[in-house]
């Protein structure tokens, strides 16, 4: 993505993603063209490596383009609203918009057998709703072979990030009521107010 180095930030990377995890897994159709599926994924850290899991439908052909074509985009989006040109101390500005998003790389790898499958599910129902574990455990074993049997898992290596966070940081004449405004604005403005004070305690922190 387009990213100057102003708004490149790769040290909460992952917090967006956990704190963001529907996403769009991009690849290519067999035609060249970008197909897109919007799924819940799941960051899983092993030491230096990190992937990323996820499942769809086994009637949705992009676990097959995957399959032919194992490197694919993730694209995460975190909070982002409307900054209007009022911030600024003069009239000679326009309006912007102020966004965070994720970019990763990755190189799948199909897994399409029962139990490991069944050990991605749970990771992904600990994300969202831990107790719902025992219900899964709980319910008729055909039912539960269907269920996985209709969908197609796929461990999602990560090759590179790319974050950017467009948060006006390089304009201070206009930062600080950006802030005052966005704290108590909408859900996602006040979202990123929280950030542009996260990233400058510890831009503070870093100049200690």
């Amino acid at each position: 993505m387009y990213l100057p180095i102003q708004f490149n930030n790769s040290q909460f990377a992952h917090d967006v993603i956990r704190d963001n995890p529907f996403a769009s897994l991009i690849s290519n159709d067999d035609a060249g063209f970008p197909f897109v599926t919007h799924l819940p994924l799941h960051l899983d850290l092993r030491g230096d490596e990190r992937y990323i899991l996820g499942h769809c439908a086994r009637s949705n052909p992009h676990w097959k383009f995957l399959q032919t074509r194992p490197e694919a985009l993730i694209t995460f989006t975190g909070p982002h609203a409307y900054m209007s040109p009022r911030v600024y101390p003069d009239l000679t500005r326009v309006p912007t918009w102020n966004y965070i998003a994720v970019h990763v790389k990755v190189r799948a790898k199909i897994i399409d057998e029962e139990n490991t499958k069944d050990i991605l599910l749970k990771q992904l129902i600990a994300d969202h709703e831990p107790e719902y574990a025992a219900q899964w455990r709980s319910l008729p074993e055909k039912y539960t072979q269907q269920m996985l049997s209709a969908i197609v898992a796929f461990e999602l290596e990560v090759l590179d990030i790319q974050s950017k966070f467009k948060l006006n940081q390089h304009r201070p004449e206009a930062h600080a009521k950006t802030y005052e405004i966005y704290k108590s604005g909408t859900d996602d403005e006040k979202s990123l107010a929280q950030w542009m004070r996260k990233i400058q305690l510890k831009v503070d922190e870093e100049a200690r």
